[in-house]
């Protein structure tokens, strides 16, 4: 088993007075050659945006884009035709393949809007670009993975499809309560991100925006010390 921990306080962090932003990985002005990615996760920020502020129109291109609000909305807008709002218990998914453009705004005019964003590199280049969104059962995740992403070719139940062998869980683990976590395959790394709570993995104790990658290894255990609300990453690590 080898494990990599990000402490929530060795984030890199910018403040544009609108956003204020921690990046797990390196990002924009935050450079750092030892926080590249894990495996084929490239970006995880943690965004908190102003109300009534938010992303002008800007271009992506072959990155499946995942955003999973936290508190507040955030209205989506792009070139396919897509003008949504995403919600406290939906997910969002955007595979830019051969390109597109879009915007995120905060409509509400007194509430922050604070969500994580989520790049992966896709298996496949130049692919044809598709947006989805989906609400999820908050009962379906208590004390047990709730698939919120999956790849486009295996995609079972309510999960939105990716263009990558990767997997996107979350979680509401109760106190003391374990969860035993088998990659769907033996050379897939899990990622696990506290968004509050208190839990055990690999002998490390990790509070509210700590993370850690666990590969090379057949099961990973997740012990909550508290209720801890968790997003897990599955990823190819090469």
């Amino acid at each position: 088993m080898k494990t990599i921990l990000h402490k929530a306080n060795t984030r890199g962090y910018a403040d544009h007075g609108w956003l204020k932003s921690h990046h797990t990985f390196s990002f924009a002005s935050y450079q750092d050659p030892n926080r590249m990615n894990f495996g084929a996760l490239r970006v995880l920020n943690d965004d908190v945006v102003k109300p009534k502020m938010g992303f002008g129109t800007h271009p992506h291109q072959n990155m499946e884009i995942i955003s999973i609000p936290l508190e507040g909305a955030l209205s989506h807008k792009d070139s396919m035709g897509n003008k949504r709002a995403i919600e406290v218990g939906e997910v969002q998914v955007m595979s830019a393949g051969t390109g597109l453009t879009h915007s995120e705004f905060n409509d509400s005019k007194t509430e922050e809007t604070n969500f994580l964003q989520l790049w992966i590199i896709p298996e496949a280049m130049n692919v044809e670009p598709n947006y989805e969104q989906r609400k999820f059962d908050s009962e379906e995740k208590i004390n047990q993975l709730q698939t919120v992403v999956a790849p486009k070719d295996k995609v079972e139940g309510n999960a939105l499809p990716i263009s990558q062998q990767a997997y996107i869980y979350r979680t509401t683990l109760e106190s003391e309560k374990i969860l035993d976590i088998k990659p769907k395959n033996p050379s897939n790394g899990i990622y696990t991100f506290v968004v509050d709570g208190k839990i055990q993995v690999a002998d490390e104790t990790l509070n509210k925006r700590d993370a850690i990658g666990v590969y090379d290894t057949e099961n990973v255990s997740v012990k909550a010390n508290e209720t801890s609300e968790l997003v897990i990453i599955e990823v190819p690590m090469n």
